[in-house]
């Protein structure tokens, strides 16, 4: 890979009022401690020397890698794992289906390293772990998140902590301590928290995960999701999309998603932004709650849903400023809807987690709600439908081709002549 200039990043600014600043390091992973209340605590983003930026940052081939984007990004320490430069697949199937006039895209993100977007948040996050020399990183994640964290500091030679649910499946926690990740079950939110706070504090782990009850995260993470809208614009041949649907719980990828487009017109590069479509699940849906109230956060029951991913029960202040700012909206989407959306992604061969494709069905929920959809739609679908398989077994047939072709033809339809 062709080695290119450094990170250009400044400092960390408060999400709540920009007249607010702290040193680029450390990272605060509590949120902004002069605006955050007991209340609502309001997260940091990395601010940068925009006029230092060289417009041929937006030209040349793109390359597997966030380095190609270093000079938006925090430092990043030691060799990645080739993540980012996933294809973007148009779908016009989608867009019959969800009823929209013009293209509709999929930003494949299952094809990164461990499957899922949370690649480029961490890898700028255990970099940030790297950089001040931490003992370890530490997450709590049922899943991709964990995931991650774990084969970002294995390739850092960094030890990992992942605090899981006793409920998460066996082959996700086998994957998690695949990777080297010491993997501990345990029951309780407030549990995990508390662990990740002893190990931070009084062990020197790196937390990866927000240490605030309203999500906060780590400031340097989503400014990996940046570069997802940098590929979109070049993959597109320097346009940018009319609409993005994004999944959506603690929206640290919504609002990457969309500081990477408002750079890309703050910089001259692009002379439009689009707008940013939240897509929740119905059954919970509290930055739609949040919006509709006026409120900075929102909090919803605990209700059932099958977007466990995604089944956050606080909104949070940056999923509004996202929505508010891109002149976008929350949508909240049907269990029903998600799943009929992933079986249709399958279909055109593109295999997502149930939680990954609720921006497709975001975008049917919203034709049929009569929201304005502007094309050339792109939505970005999230991880890997091995995440979350369920068991199955093909049905079976005796060994002889007529036994095969009787199931052939009760089981799948199949029309086969005798």
């Amino acid at each position: 890979m062709t080695e290119g200039p450094g990170s250009l990043a400044t400092a960390q600014q408060s999400l709540k009022d920009s007249t607010i600043t702290y040193p680029l390091w450390p990272p605060l992973t509590e949120g902004c401690p002069e605006t955050s209340t007991e209340a609502v605590q309001y997260p940091l983003e990395v601010t940068y020397d925009y006029d230092a930026v060289d417009a041929a940052l937006f030209e040349g081939p793109l390359e597997p890698g966030l380095e190609r984007w270093a000079p938006l990004l925090p430092p990043l320490s030691g060799p990645g794992l080739g993540e980012g430069n996933t294809p973007l697949v148009e779908a016009p199937e989608l867009a019959d289906w969800a009823g929209v006039d013009g293209p509709v895209y999929v930003k494949d993100e299952s094809r990164n390293p461990t499957w899922s977007q949370k690649d480029r948040l961490n890898r700028l996050t255990v970099s940030a772990a790297v950089e001040t020399d931490a003992a370890g990183v530490v997450a709590s994640s049922s899943g991709n998140h964990g995931a991650a964290a774990a084969a970002y500091a294995a390739r850092a030679g960094l030890p990992s902590v992942v605090l899981t649910s006793p409920e998460t499946p066996g082959p996700m926690q086998g994957f998690l301590r695949s990777y080297g990740a010491a993997v501990v079950a345990v029951e309780g939110w407030d549990v995990r928290a508390e662990a990740v706070d002893r190990l931070a504090d009084d062990h020197g782990f790196h937390a990866m995960t927000s240490r605030t009850s309203t999500h906060t995260g780590h400031p340097f993470g989503p400014e990996g999701y940046k570069t997802i809208a940098y590929e979109v614009y070049r993959q597109l041949d320097q346009q940018v999309p009319g609409t993005v649907f994004v999944p959506t719980a603690h929206a640290e990828l919504l609002f990457g998603v969309w500081k990477g487009f408002r750079e890309l017109y703050d910089l001259g590069v692009a002379s439009e932004t689009p707008r940013t479509v939240a897509c929740e699940p119905a059954a919970r849906a509290p930055l739609a709650t949040a919006v509709e109230a006026g409120e900075a956060v929102a909090d919803v029951d605990r209700a059932p849903t099958d977007a466990h991913a995604i089944g956050a029960t606080r909104s949070t202040h940056r999923g509004r400023l996202a929505v508010v700012e891109s002149d976008g909206c929350p949508q909240p989407v049907a269990d029903e809807t998600i799943a009929t959306a992933r079986d249709r992604l399958a279909g055109i061969g593109l295999w997502q987690e149930f939680s990954g494709a609720a921006g497709v069905a975001g975008v049917r929920a919203a034709a049929e709600g009569d929201r304005s959809v502007e094309p050339p739609v792109v939505c970005l679908a999230t991880s890997s439908g091995f995440k979350d398989v369920e068991p199955w077994s093909a049905p079976g047939a005796d060994s002889d081709w007529e036994s095969i072709r009787s199931t052939l033809v009760a089981e799948y339809g199949l029309e086969l002549e005798d």
